[in-house]
């Protein structure tokens, strides 16, 4: 109890949710003298966020769902004071040619000519190198611009479109679908294929919907950190969520895990089951799971029922360990050097099209397209001793195009085999070798190798369909200022109760690995609560 808080409440904010964002917010808080408690279901704090050993008596640290990191700002790092190493990969991509695996492109940061000449061998074109570069020079601005926004209060659409200054690339990237400028820019379907990507993580659409959802989230995965690059966190996402909980506790934040939340009501109570039932009041509540979530919760508290959305993810993830890095068929790129970027598969943009009108009509895309990490070789730490020496490696394969709907019909672990083998399977058609011998063995003879559709997120986090977003991304703007009448809605974290915001992915600029929905929450509640601690 806080005596600060006054008037009954027991502190100035509640967290509903214990992921990354909950705890950047609640370090925030803690920060400017505010009393915080969040409330966590699980054992342990960190959501999607987190490190873990799925296989027993095997000593390999995985970031289970999360898995890189570009959008988490500077600002945030400097502020709560992390203790965080995000390492850059030379090596972009490598995509073998899904017709003749014998050949890829290799995007080498390092070496614009190895670059080129691999564009040249595989689609014949001694310019679409040079295409596929201008394209991502050509969108650089964005970056610049829109980035530092994230964490500043909401801009208005105007501004935003002013801050770029460059007509052209808002209109292409913005106001049309992604389509258009990705077979306008590059001739082959090869180049198409590996930028159109970008828009489909965790995104069920096509390059030409009109709904431009394809758009938003290739906005998101190009302007991160101002650059557009995705990093390995050292040591796995456990360590960037271990610092977070640091920094919180450090702040002074009460954090319960094993509090399941039961109920919200707007005037700011909140109760939680588990093991030491409890019930808490704050000045303010912030939310860091998914809306549809949230309004079960009020509703149980006694609001109003509300047509909140129900949010489907689109993605079938596989963690893997093996007792090596299969060969490839192309004689010029070692695996090392193919695996430590991302690796596409069968992701040609006739692929992609392809694989989404299958998925439509609601069929396991063949093949799926996908791509692959391989952390460890990037980050060895998280692998013991004794498997560094070894030789073994982990790959992560984030499979595209695959609707909520397909893992929610029948029966589940049939589903999940069934797209384990499809992932197998579009993995081997540009392997050298087939994949289940590499696969290292656990104690108990089991392969380690374990697969997570978007029903095993539901259950396991809470993540309403599967969706690693919360619900739809949203542009990093308002198309009026005249909204921007409050402080939640200045900074992206309205929920529609006055009392209620929201902290997590479902924030208007949430989503990824990021913390700018719990830091962008944190700045409306201290805003919101001002210098009157007793309200």
């Amino acid at each position: 109890m806080v005596s600060s808080t006054g008037a009954g409440f027991t502190h100035d904010v509640v967290i509903v949710g214990g992921g990354h964002n909950a705890l950047v917010a609640a370090a925030y808080l803690a920060s400017a003298g505010r009393s915080v408690v969040v409330l966590e279901r699980l054992g342990h704090l960190g959501g999607a966020a987190v490190s873990a050993r799925p296989w027993r008596g095997v000593d390999a640290n995985l970031s289970r769902y999360s898995y890189l990191v570009s959008l988490l700002p500077r600002r945030i790092i400097d502020d709560l004071g992390l203790g965080i190493q995000l390492r850059r990969r030379r090596y972009s991509s490598y995509t073998p040619d899904p017709a003749d695996p014998s050949r890829g492109i290799l995007v080498d940061t390092q070496d614009a000519e190895a670059t080129a000449r691999s564009f040249a061998r595989v689609t014949g074109d001694d310019a679409e190198a040079g295409r596929f570069a201008g394209f991502y020079d050509r969108l650089a601005p964005l970056a610049r611009a829109l980035f530092p926004t994230l964490t500043e209060p909401l801009p208005t659409r105007a501004q935003a479109r002013a801050r770029l200054g460059d007509e052209e690339v808002w209109e292409s990237v913005i106001e049309r679908p992604l389509g258009a400028l990705v077979r306008r820019t590059l001739e082959s379907d090869i180049a198409r294929g590996i930028v159109m990507t970008d828009g489909l993580i965790g995104t069920f659409a096509s390059a030409d919907e009109s709904s431009l959802r394809q758009n938003r989230c290739f906005l998101y995965h190009v302007i991160g950190g101002g650059t557009g690059d995705w990093d390995v966190p050292v040591g796995g996402m456990g360590r960037v969520s271990a610092e977070l909980e640091r920094a919180a506790r450090s702040a002074g934040a009460e954090l319960r895990t094993d509090s399941p939340v039961t109920q919200v009501s707007p005037d700011g109570e909140v109760r939680t089951a588990g093991p030491a039932p409890a019930t808490v009041r704050g000045r303010l509540v912030l939310s860091g799971v998914g809306p549809a979530v949230l309004a079960e919760l009020l509703r149980a508290g006694g609001a109003p029922p509300t047509d909140a959305e129900r949010p489907s993810g689109a993605q079938f993830k596989v963690n893997m360990l093996l007792r090596r890095l299969p060969l490839l068929h192309d004689a010029d790129v070692s695996p090392e050097t193919a695996f430590a970027g991302t690796f596409h598969i069968n992701e040609t943009l006739t692929q992609l099209e392809s694989a989404h009108a299958q998925a439509a009509a609601g069929g396991i895309p063949r093949p799926l397209p996908a791509e692959v990490y391989c952390h460890s070789l990037t980050d060895p730490s998280i692998l013991g001793p004794d498997l560094q020496a070894s030789g073994a490696q982990t790959l992560t394969l984030f499979g595209l195009h695959v609707p909520h709907a397909i893992a929610a019909e029948g029966d589940p672990d049939q589903v999940r085999d069934a797209l384990l083998a499809a992932a197998q399977h579009s993995l081997e058609s540009v392997l050298a070798e087939p994949l289940s011998p590499l696969l290292y063995e656990a104690p108990d003879g089991s392969p380690c190798i374990e697969g997570r559709t978007t029903l095993d997120l539901e259950h396991s986090l809470g993540m309403t369909g599967g969706d690693i977003f919360h619900g739809p991304l949203s542009w990093p703007w308002v198309d009026s200022a005249d909204i921007l009448d409050d402080p939640a809605a200045r900074w992206g974290v309205a929920s529609g109760r006055e009392r209620v915001l929201m902290c997590g992915s479902a924030a208007r600029r949430g989503g990824a690995v990021s913390g700018i929905g719990g830091h962008n929450a944190a700045m409306a509640a201290l805003e919101i609560l001002g210098d009157d601690r007793d309200g």
